[in-house]
């Protein structure tokens, strides 16, 4: 068991647009993410489902060659493997859920995400 709050949790900078936070189990993870206006999260895929909880701001996304503009108090879900990117409408910040939890966030080899 653990408990934590957010506040505790080690903010990770990845880019001058974009921080998070990351909580893991065994089998899901959680990050509260932060992107600012223009942040652009390049085109990618993954094993895990993700689940996109927008708590301020704006992010379209691009899923399987759809553009879908994902607003504060909204949610999108994100099949296993499917293509996709986001930009930053707005400054945003987010909750994003995976399951399986993102072995290359946790060992920090997410490239993609470091430009």
């Amino acid at each position: 068991m653990q408990l934590l709050a957010w506040e505790t949790v080690r903010k990770e900078v990845l880019n001058d647009k974009l921080w998070r936070k990351l909580v893991s189990g065994e089998k899901v993870m959680v990050a509260q993410l932060s992107l600012s206006k223009g942040c652009v999260v390049p085109l990618h895929d993954h094993e895990s489902e993700q689940i996109s909880c927008i708590m301020q701001g704006a992010l379209k996304f691009e899923l399987e060659g759809l553009e879908i503009v994902v607003r504060a108090g909204e949610v999108l879900v994100i099949p296993s493997h499917a293509r996709h990117s986001a930009l930053a409408l707005e400054d945003t910040l987010a909750f994003d859920i995976f399951s399986p939890i993102r072995r290359d966030w946790l060992e920090g080899t997410d490239s993609y995400l470091r430009k």
